[in-house]
């Protein structure tokens, strides 16, 4: 791939590659300042909640003390001696640990002393302090026998900002620096040395080493991870375990091998103890959350250490914050990769849904996976680069085609443009027969004029002419269907067809004849003559819609009324309005008329009636400025041949004539042989030149329409279309002269 090629691809694709990292790098600053953590927690829980429930750790018993075990011992609370007993019990069934997740720091009688030889004599009991607090009276002593014998572990739980425990402590430093293991901890060792394993200094139990907690693990945000933590893998919801009640074990009610060669744990799980939290599994869609008691908390994170140590059963990781950057860059890739494959597409498209469905999909459906395994990977910063990216490049795209929609406007009005893109069959090839007002407009004698000018000054003009017309148009809702040159076709009616698309092609006209002011004063102040313009107007039934192949289309109307309007324009002079009849009986209440005739245009058998318009009244209100021109009479005529102009045809028979009469834009020709001349018809075009020119720009082309006006026998009238500056310096002076001898 050669340089320019390359530039190309990175240009064509530029909302890619920019959206792409913006979006990751927004995502992970909003992460990073911890807006993002809670909705990662959720997603944590509910993937928990999601997998297959476990089954129980036989290794692992629960002796729950609740409110009925006190009811049976009618007594408030768990004296030492009832204390003991228990234990006794529970030890006379070698088990391999016994944890006491009861505080015992002060003593409760009586009993007292044969608690302290209980103590004393079970070397594989472990008691419990709480280590952690930020006052004093949030730390618990431990026993102190079982302290002086280092049979004590920290009961602390670590409880995030949402009031679940999620993380467990293998080990926690007091504030005089002593390492204090975990209770859960403490019991694991005790079993696992059973089995002969033993912690190294890195926290390695058998083929697993357990990594320690740092505070951007997962989805938390500057967490404290003081101490040794890790993620707790519950094996699942509420009684996970064999619970069994103190009372069941006083009582001896259980079978005699129960508790054998396995970790005891005593514990509270009645709701008055107070002793319950909330875990990723309390929560559900619809249910109320559910605590798990202290005790059974404390059982999880043991069974984690030894299925860890013994059966390698998986330990929750996490990547690098770089890795997991790269992870959001990914699915932010992905999104905006997406969206722009299939940004030629409708937005609600079978084949955007199925891509979006898709994206979502792989990445819950790969993230969950990886959760099974232990892998813990950005699900919400994923989510929403993957979400932003499909938003931001759809925004792209839609700034894109409002862009286009904007170019595209510059050459079709807004409304068909909006029918273009946005109706299913905008696009599609093919046209409808509907009844509109079809409105041209063209400069007269703007050709010859234009030949005179330099390229650069034509188009000047044009723009200008145009701008002005087209705000007149748009005001006035019409459909700018083609430029043709200095040429105007507008459609009333469609694409959208409206109750008054007649009445507002006839004030869209007068509105633009007044806007020739503006037009002209312009023209004076570039040093150019003045501009007219004739109007023609016409209501019928066409066939309006796409035009063309698949390659190129045009929007625009075929039909006999498309040329019979332009054969109306074709009769108008400077200034001038003609509708048609049709046209006529659709807004007859309310225009005023000047003039009416009839015509013949070519290609129509008979002939047609055609209205001059002088106005229009009711909403709109607006006039043409009436100006009735006076004809000078000539002291010298001026010998004249004229031939007649059919369309852009110009015949073959010269006929002379003299200029009798004269005004600016008019004059009286008298025909140079009246007997065998005839008139040439009213509203047809004529091209003139002097016969006496006195230099050689009076020898140039002039045109005139014959108007239907009075005129002597043998003569006509007509109003120039346009004059070479020669001839109107000449005609100028000649009519000033006339005036001033006629001045008393």
């Amino acid at each position: 791939m050669d340089l320019d090629k390359l530039k190309h691809l990175l240009w064509q694709g530029r909302g890619l590659w920019i959206t792409t990292p913006v979006i990751a790098m927004f995502i992970i600053l909003i992460r990073f300042a911890g807006l993002l953590q809670s909705w990662e927690w959720g997603v944590f829980d509910q993937y928990m909640r999601w997998r297959p429930q476990e089954a129980q750790d036989q290794r692992i018993v629960i002796v729950g003390i609740d409110e009925t075990d006190l009811d049976n011992l009618k007594q408030a609370t768990i004296s030492d001696r009832i204390l003991a007993k228990l234990l006794n019990k529970l030890k006379a069934r070698q088990p391999r640990a016994i944890g006491l997740d009861v505080y015992r720091n002060l003593p409760l009688p009586p009993g007292t002393s044969e608690l302290e030889q209980v103590f004393k004599s079970t070397s594989n009991l472990v008691g419990i302090q709480k280590v952690v607090g930020d006052r004093k009276n949030e730390t618990v002593d431990p026993p102190p026998v079982l302290k002086s014998l280092g049979q004590v572990g920290a009961n602390d739980l670590i409880i995030d900002a949402d009031n679940k425990v999620r993380r467990g402590l293998m080990y926690v430093n007091t504030e005089t620096g002593e390492t204090v293991y975990s209770f859960s901890l403490h019991l694991a060792l005790h079993y696992l040395e059973k089995e002969g394993i033993t912690a190294s200094k890195d926290f390695r139990l058998g083929k697993t080493k357990f990594i320690p907690f740092e505070s951007y693990d997962g989805g938390y945000v500057r967490a404290d991870a003081r101490g040794y933590q890790i993620l707790i893998n519950y094996r699942g919801k509420s009684n996970s375990f064999q619970t069994v009640s103190m009372t069941d074990i006083l009582e001896d009610k259980l079978p005699a091998n129960w508790g054998r060669d396995s970790i005891i744990f005593i514990g509270y799980i009645g709701e008055s103890f107070r002793d319950s939290f909330f875990t990723p599994h309390s929560s559900g869609l619809l249910s109320l959350p559910e605590p798990m008691s202290g005790v059974e908390i404390h059982a999880n994170l043991t069974s984690q250490i030894i299925s860890a140590a013994i059966e390698e059963r998986s330990l929750f990781r996490t990547w690098s914050e770089p890795v997991e950057w790269l992870w959001i860059l990914l699915w932010s890739g992905v999104g905006a990769t997406l969206t722009w494959k299939l940004r030629l597409q409708n937005l609600l498209t079978l084949q955007r849904i199925i891509s979006a469905v898709l994206a979502g999909g792989a990445l819950l459906g790969s993230t969950y996976v990886a959760f099974l395994s232990g892998l813990w990977l950005p699900v919400v910063p994923a989510f929403l680069a993957l979400t932003g990216a499909v938003i931001a490049i759809t925004a792209y795209i839609a700034r894109t085609a409002g862009d286009i929609r904007k170019v595209f406007g510059r050459y079709l009005t807004d409304e068909v443009v909006a029918n273009l893109l946005e109706s299913p069959e905008g696009l599609k090839l093919g046209g409808e027969r509907r009844k509109i007002t079809i409105f041209t407009s063209d400069l007269r004698g703007f050709t010859a004029t234009s030949e005179r000018l330099q390229p650069e000054e034509v188009v000047k003009i044009l723009n200008f002419y145009l701008e002005c017309m087209a705000d007149e148009i748009t005001k006035y809702q019409g459909t700018i269907d083609e430029f043709m040159g200095d040429g105007i076709l507008v459609l009333f009616g469609a694409p959208t067809a409206r109750e008054d698309d007649a009445t507002r092609a006839v004030a869209c006209g007068v509105a633009m004849q007044l806007a020739m002011v503006k037009v002209n004063a312009q023209m004076k102040e570039w040093g150019l003559p003045p501009l007219e313009m004739g109007i023609g107007i016409n209501t019928g039934v066409v066939v309006v819609g796409n035009i063309g192949s698949e390659k190129r289309t045009k929007y625009g109307i075929v039909g006999s009324q498309v040329n019979l309007t332009y054969r109306i324009e074709g009769y108008t002079t400077g200034g001038e309005i003609i509708i048609s009849e049709s046209t006529f009986h659709e807004v007859e209440s309310v225009v005023i008329i000047a003039s009416q005739t009839q015509v013949t245009p070519k290609g129509v058998k008979e002939p047609i009636n055609v209205y001059k318009i002088a106005g229009i009244i009711g909403e709109y209100n607006l006039f043409l400025s009436e100006h009735q021109e006076e004809l000078c009479t000539l002291p010298e005529p001026i010998p004249i041949k004229y031939v007649l102009v059919d369309g852009k045809d110009i015949g073959n028979s010269s006929y002379q004539g003299i200029l009798v009469r004269l005004s600016i834009h008019e004059a009286e020709i008298s025909l140079a042989n009246k007997e065998i001349q005839a008139l040439p018809s009213y509203l047809c075009n004529i091209k003139l030149n002097l016969l006496t020119p006195n230099n050689s720009g009076e020898t140039e082309d002039m045109y005139a329409k014959v108007l239907e006006k009075p005129a002597k026998i043998g003569d006509f009238c007509i109003r120039f279309t346009a004059k070479p500056p020669a001839i109107i310096t000449k005609f100028n002076t000649l009519i000033d002269h006339i005036n001033s001898q006629n001045i008393p």
